[in-house]
């Protein structure tokens, strides 16, 4: 029996705990702070990582490129010509006299042979007389040995001369013999000098000029010497042009090779010729080879000592590219071009410019067809640079950028 009056309440019994509460308010934390990320950082860290690789794309230089154009296998050049006859001379007076009559002036066509000038010779008339004289004077005088000898021979058979007298008449007879021969060669030489009276032409062609005047008195021989030309003649038939090549073309430039001939004043009409020979060396001063062009002139059209355009196609022996004049880089090691290269970067490189067509430009060396060279490279571009490429569109003018070549 409890001896308090008052009874004491029992002890209460705690409530049971719900099971799975503490997981479900961790589910909801991860699953605020997921939402967060998910929502704000990670979208946040995108944005700069795209930030980034934008500025990474910005920092690489983009670069257009375009392939070299394979260079004309023939190289066309026009230089100036001097139209010459096939055969030209000036005609001399090889006896001296006075000019009796001429018969042929300027611009007459003349054959071989024809006579153009007579000269009066009365010294040379005289001193054949003067010879043929001497001749008959030395033949007398030949028989008359020749006489002695004989009758000296039959006289030392009979004993009536001595074999040193008859011996004696034979060399006399001789010595008259010689006489006579010269005699004879001093005729000769002045018949053919007599014959010289007569200025005849030494081959067909025109008269180009007339120094010939009747009554002035001509002396003989050449420029070299006192005398001077009376005429000069050309052959016009066909024509000699001739033309200085430069050094670069002095190799591929060999008889053969096709021209055309341009006149002013002719309308544009172009005459076909091609290179028949050439001087073998480089003139020194001028660093060009002389060439000789033959052209047909059957028609008259053409005359000797005119200017005339001569367009050549000299066959190129070294390969060569063409790029555009803006792929060039002039530094202290000389002309460059960039050119990309495996991984989209830079190489410079060296190269040889050969000839320069304005817009574009010829490189002998330094670079391969399948290359892609830079435009417009910066002067801050150096090898080993990674780059953005595009390529260049291409225009319909680059095949017109190769004008012939003018000299």
């Amino acid at each position: 029996m409890n001896d308090d009056p008052v009874a004491a309440p029992p002890p209460r019994r705690p409530a049971p705990r719900r099971r799975g509460t503490g997981w479900v308010a961790f589910i909801v934390v991860f699953a605020v702070f997921g939402a967060a990320y998910f929502f704000g950082v990670m979208p946040r860290q995108k944005g700069l990582e795209a930030l980034s690789q934008e500025t990474r794309k910005l920092a690489i230089p983009t670069v257009a490129v375009t392939s070299p154009k394979a260079g004309d296998t023939n190289t066309e050049m026009v230089l100036p010509g001097n139209l010459l006859g096939y055969s030209e001379t000036a005609v001399y007076a090889r006896a001296s006299g006075f000019v009796r009559r001429w018969t042929a002036d300027i611009g007459a066509q003349v054959k071989a042979g024809e006579l153009l000038a007579e000269i009066e010779v009365p010294e040379v008339d005289a001193d054949l007389q003067r010879a043929r004289a001497e001749l008959d004077n030395a033949r007398v005088t030949y028989e008359q040995a020749q006489k002695t000898s004989d009758r000296w021979q039959a006289l030392v058979k009979t004993g009536s001369v001595s074999a040193q007298d008859a011996e004696a008449a034979l060399d006399a007879a001789r010595a008259r013999r010689a006489a006579v021969e010269a005699a004879k060669q001093s005729v000769s030489r002045l018949e053919r000098v007599r014959g010289f009276r007569e200025v005849r032409a030494p081959f067909a062609g025109v008269i180009t000029a007339r120094n010939a005047e009747v009554g002035e008195l001509v002396d003989a021989g050449s420029g070299g010497g006192k005398g001077r030309e009376l005429y000069r003649l050309a052959s016009t038939g066909k024509l000699r042009v001739q033309v200085n090549l430069p050094q670069e073309a002095a190799r591929s430039a060999v008889p053969g090779v096709g021209a055309e001939i341009t006149l002013p004043g002719h309308s544009g009409k172009k005459y076909p010729g091609k290179i028949v020979r050439t001087a073998g060396a480089i003139d020194p001063e001028a660093r060009t080879l002389l060439a000789e062009i033959e052209v047909d002139n059957a028609g008259g059209e053409l005359l000797p000592g005119a200017y005339a355009q001569v367009r050549l196609k000299i066959p190129v022996t070294v390969p060569s590219l063409i790029v555009p004049v803006n792929t060039l880089l002039f530094r202290s090691e000389g002309p460059q071009v960039a050119v990309i290269t495996g991984g989209d970067r830079v190489t410079l490189r060296n190269v040889t410019i050969g000839r320069d067509f304005g817009t574009t430009v010829e490189l002998l060396t330094g670079i391969e067809a399948s290359d892609r060279v830079v435009l417009n490279p910066s002067d801050s571009l150096y090898s080993g640079v990674q780059v953005r490429v595009v390529q260049a569109p291409e225009k319909k003018s680059d095949k017109a950028d190769k004008p012939e070549r003018k000299s």
